[in-house]
């Protein structure tokens, strides 16, 4: 993957690698030109931590995707009205 954030990740790997391991997570899920496949249990351990970060849309999908939730989203969410991704 690029890292188009300019973000050292050698540097941040070594200092804090959970912390490190919650970004790349996040960074490969939120991202569309990625070839890696994400590991389902460590998506699953890191879950409480990233679920905040990511886009709602994608968020309903993985709770599908890893545990079978069905239902629909919130009337309130539309294609219109959906929030932009940002970073922090």
């Amino acid at each position: 993957m690029y890292n188009w954030s300019h973000i050292d990740e050698k540097a941040m790997q070594k200092a804090d690698p959970e912390k490190y391991r919650v970004w790349r997570l996040t960074a490969i899920i939120e991202s569309d030109f990625v070839d890696e496949k994400l590991a389902k249990e460590e998506v699953k351990t890191f879950w409480p931590k990233i679920k905040d970060q990511i886009d709602p849309w994608t968020r309903r999908a993985l709770e599908y995707f890893l545990w079978g939730k069905q239902y629909s989203l919130p009337s309130n969410l539309s294609w219109w009205n959906r929030q932009p991704k940002t970073t922090k």
